[in-house]
C-alpha cells in the first residue's frame, strides 16, 4: 500500500512539472504577396524524435503542445504554394504560449495570368434596337431568347420579347415593375417584379402570363435545383444565415436525404460573436425569441445586426447537374464533390481557383452550358471577363478565355458560345446583346431546365 502511495505521489509530481514545461504553439501561414491566411496548410512538424501532422483551418492556423527549449521543425505543403520549410527553437523559460507566423510563395496567380486565350471569330449584335436598352435575357430550350427590355428607365416601364435570332416573335408589357429574368426548374421563364413573381408560357403561336406572389417563389419553387425522374434535388439556403443543407427527394416513398451541408466556419464565429457586442436590450428580445422559438439567441442577433455590417458575405456553393453526375462546390472546404443521381458521393476533388481573388479576379460566380453541361468560373480584370473552363475530375483550370469587350454584363453559355449585354465603351448606343463562339467543340449533354442554386447575391 505503501509502495502504492509512493508512485503516485511520484507519477503527479512528474505529471505536474511536464505540464509546468509544456508551451502552447500557435502557427499563422500568410500569403506572401497578398498577407491573406492560408488554409489547408499541410504540416509535418518535427520534435525532436517525434513528428506531428497538422494542417491550418479556416482562419489559417493551427496549434500544438510542446516542451520548453524544444527544436522545431516546420514543413509545409500546399497544392498553391510553394513548399516551404521553417526551423524554430523554443526558449527554455518561454511562456505559457508561443505564436510563429510564416509565409508562403503563391504559385498559380502567374499561371492563371498566362494561360489565356481569345474567342475565335469576332463579337457579334445578336439583339439590338433603336428604341429599347436590353436588361436581362434567359436563353430558352427551344433556342429562342427571353428578353426584358425598356425604353429609358427599367422601373419606368419595361416589356418583354420573344426573339428567334432574327426577328421578334412576341413583344408584350410586364404588368408590373420588373427587375430580373429567372428561370424555375422546370426550365420556365419567369420575370420577378417587386411583389409578384410572373411565368412565361409560349406555345409558338400565343403567350400566357401567371403570377405567383414572390415570398411564395422564394420559398418554395426557387430552391428546388432539379428533378430527375422521381428525385428532387432541394436546399434550405437562407441569405441572413452563413450555412445550409442540400436535400434530395424521392417522390415516389416521400423519403427525405441529406446529401451535404455547407457552413463558412469563420463567418459562422462571427455571425455568432455579434451576441456579445449588443446591448442589453438587444439580448433580452434575442433570449425571449428563443424561449418563444427554441431558436439560438445569437442566431436572431446574428440575422438581424451582422448581416448588415460590411464583413458579412452570403454562403455560396452552386450545385450542377451533367447526365447522371451532380458537381457541388464547395469552396469552404475547398473541395468539388461529384455525386451519382441517387445523392451519393462518388468522387472529389481540390479546387483553388477561388484563393487570392484580389490577383486573380475571381467573381464569386460560376455557370453552366446549358447545351453541353460545361461549367465555367467567371473571372474579372482589368475590366475584362474572363471564363475559366473547370475540368470536373482534376478540378483544375486549364486555360482561360477572354471576351473581346470590357465592362460586360449577365454573362450565359449556350452551345459552346457566351451570350452578354454590353453597350460599346464611350457611346450613345442602347445596351444590347452580344454573342461570341468559345474555342470548344462539347457536345450536348443532360442539364438542369433551370437555374443551378446560386447560393449569393453577389
Amino acid at each position: 500500500m505503501m509502495r502504492a502511495i509512493i508512485f503516485f505521489v511520484v507519477s503527479l509530481l512528474t505529471f505536474e512539472a511536464s505540464s509546468q514545461d509544456s508551451v502552447l504553439v500557435q502557427v499563422t501561414i500568410l500569403s506572401k504577396t497578398e498577407q491573406e491566411t492560408v488554409q489547408n496548410v499541410i504540416a509535418t512538424i518535427k520534435i525532436g524524435g517525434t513528428t506531428l501532422y497538422k494542417s491550418t483551418n479556416m482562419k489559417g492556423q493551427f496549434s500544438f503542445k510542446a516542451r520548453q527549449g524544444s527544436s522545431l521543425e516546420f514543413k509545409l505543403s500546399h497544392a498553391q504554394f510553394a513548399s516551404s520549410t521553417e526551423i524554430k527553437r523554443m526558449a527554455k523559460n518561454a511562456s505559457d504560449t508561443v505564436a510563429y507566423t510564416f509565409e508562403m510563395e503563391f504559385l498559380k496567380t502567374k499561371e492563371l495570368n498566362e494561360i489565356v486565350v481569345a474567342a475565335p471569330g469576332v463579337a457579334v449584335r445578336v439583339y439590338k434596337s433603336n428604341r429599347l436598352h436590353v436588361a436581362d435575357f434567359e436563353l430558352q430550350n427551344d433556342g429562342n431568347i427571353l428578353l426584358l427590355t425598356y425604353p429609358k428607365r427599367l422601373q419606368k416601364g419595361s416589356e418583354l420579347i420573344i426573339f428567334d435570332g432574327t426577328k421578334d416573335l412576341v413583344n408584350f408589357q410586364v404588368p408590373d415593375k420588373a427587375n430580373e429574368l429567372i428561370r424555375d426548374f422546370r426550365g420556365n421563364p419567369h420575370v420577378v417584379c417587386n411583389e409578384m413573381v410572373y411565368g412565361i408560357h409560349y406555345d409558338g403561336s400565343t403567350v400566357g402570363i401567371s403570377q405567383v406572389p414572390k415570398n411564395y417563389y422564394t420559398t418554395y419553387i426557387a430552391p428546388i435545383v432539379d428533378t430527375n425522374q422521381s428525385i428532387m434535388y432541394f436546399s434550405n439556403f437562407n441569405p441572413d444565415y452563413p450555412a445550409f443543407d442540400y436535400y434530395k427527394f424521392d417522390q415516389i416513398d416521400s423519403s427525405y436525404q441529406k446529401i451535404m451541408q455547407i457552413e463558412d466556419e469563420l463567418m459562422m464565429e462571427l455571425y455568432r460573436s455579434e451576441y456579445k457586442w449588443v446591448d442589453v436590450r438587444t439580448k433580452l428580445w434575442a433570449k425571449q425569441m428563443e424561449i418563444d422559438t427554441g431558436i439560438d439567441a445569437e442566431i436572431y442577433v446574428g440575422a438581424n445586426y451582422f448581416t448588415q455590417s460590411l464583413y458579412y458575405k452570403e454562403v455560396y456553393a452552386p450545385l450542377f447537374q451533367r447526365n447522371d453526375s451532380l458537381f457541388l462546390f464547395d469552396y469552404y472546404k475547398d473541395k468539388l464533390f461529384t455525386f451519382d443521381k441517387l445523392g451519393t458521393v462518388i468522387d472529389s476533388v481540390e479546387i483553388y481557383h477561388h484563393y487570392n481573388p484580389k490577383s486573380t479576379g475571381w467573381e464569386k460566380k460560376l455557370i453552366q452550358d446549358r447545351s453541353t453541361g460545361q461549367i465555367y468560373a467567371i473571372f474579372e480584370r482589368s475590366g475584362f471577363t474572363f471564363l475559366g473552363l473547370i475540368d470536373t475530375k482534376t478540378g483544375e483550370i486549364k486555360e482561360q478565355v477572354k471576351l473581346k469587350h470590357r465592362y460586360v454584363d449577365k454573362v450565359a453559355v449556350r452551345d459552346n458560345s457566351v451570350y452578354y449585354i454590353y453597350r460599346e465603351f464611350e457611346s450613345t448606343q442602347k445596351r444590347m446583346l452580344w454573342k461570341e463562339g468559345l474555342p470548344y467543340k462539347f457536345r450536348n449533354a443532360k442539364t438542369p431546365s433551370g437555374d443551378p442554386i446560386e447560393a449569393s447575391s453577389n
